[in-house]
């Protein structure tokens, strides 16, 4: 692949990441803003496909921040091509919101000593979609909204329910909320020392996505992170982004006001993705991934609930 070909891939990476750390600079955490929408009176969803499908890790996000800047309430998107085909049109003079799909193609090249060897090469494409509020003639069930929440208690008692099926050991004592890898469990302040329910799995699910990082489950490198900022700022990016992903899966409104260390944490976010203009994307994707793990560890009843 020449220069030229490759540049439109890495330009973007910097595209879609200098978007958020606009947002970052100005004190705003874009994968949370979903969360405090005045128009967000249903069920918290993903993002969806125009078949049902979810949209995963980067686009969620996305797609989370292109609805909340344009003020939509449907979470449903589709090309202008799958429009067509449903004998719908996009309106005039509405704009596409940016999606992308990553994947991998192999090539022949010589190694050192001209030898032809396979090198696997990432590339990343984006595509334009539209949300339903853009197009007229769908079937009527594309604009119904948002399922009602469901009974707060119930709701809760549902989280309960999925963070029990994961195993992980819950402690609860002491003022700080963390996963020792040491010990592998995670330490929870008393439940009652939350404003409300919402922010008490807010917290866990943050929590348990770092648990989810031991070698026998997921398995990403915790071990330099006490030790180096930049490896912390990426798994506290990782934790942040995996928790909205999995509340938005149980039907959880995570907490509005910011824990007392995310100014320092979104301080630290800036750096890394100012200094590395993939790390966003690596961040989303290990998120992705962990939350995966911890639905396969669902009963197969309750995966297709908490989805």
């Amino acid at each position: 692949m020449n220069r030229k070909e490759n540049k439109p891939r890495v330009d973007l990476y910097a595209k879609i990441t200098d978007r958020i750390v606009a947002d970052l600079e100005k004190g705003v955490r874009p994968w949370v803003q979903p969360w405090s929408a005045a128009n967000t009176t249903g069920r918290i969803t993903r993002p969806l496909r125009h078949n049902g499908e979810p949209y995963s890790g980067m686009n969620v996000l996305l797609l989370w921040s292109e609805g909340m800047a344009r003020g939509y309430c449907a979470p449903i998107w589709m090309t202008y091509k799958q429009a067509t085909e449903l004998g719908a049109h996009v309106r005039k003079g509405e704009t596409s919101a940016t999606v992308i799909y990553a994947s991998r193609f192999t090539k022949k090249e010589a190694d050192a000593r001209g030898n032809e060897v396979e090198k696997d090469i990432p590339f990343l494409k984006a595509y334009g979609v539209f949300n339903v509020e853009q197009i007229e003639g769908l079937p009527e069930h594309y604009y119904h909204g948002p399922k009602p929440v469901l009974d707060p208690i119930e709701r809760i008692e549902h989280a309960d329910h999925f963070f029990g099926n994961t195993g992980a050991v819950i402690r609860h004592g002491g003022t700080k909320a963390f996963y020792s890898p040491s010990s592998d469990h995670i330490q929870m302040p008393p439940f009652e020392t939350f404003r409300d329910a919402e922010s008490y799995v807010a917290v866990l699910s943050h929590e348990t996505v770092h648990w989810t990082a031991s070698p026998d489950r997921v398995g990403r490198d915790l071990s330099r992170y006490t030790k180096d900022r930049s490896e912390r700022a990426r798994e506290e990016l990782v934790a942040e982004l995996g928790s909205c992903f999995l509340c938005a899966d149980l039907g959880i409104v995570p907490e509005l006001e910011p824990r007392s260390d995310h100014a320092s944490y979104v301080e630290s976010w800036l750096r890394v993705l100012q200094g590395d203009r993939r790390a966003i994307f690596q961040a989303a994707a290990h998120a992705q991934r962990a939350v995966n793990y911890l639905h396969d560890l669902q009963p197969s009843g309750e995966i297709a609930e908490a989805a």
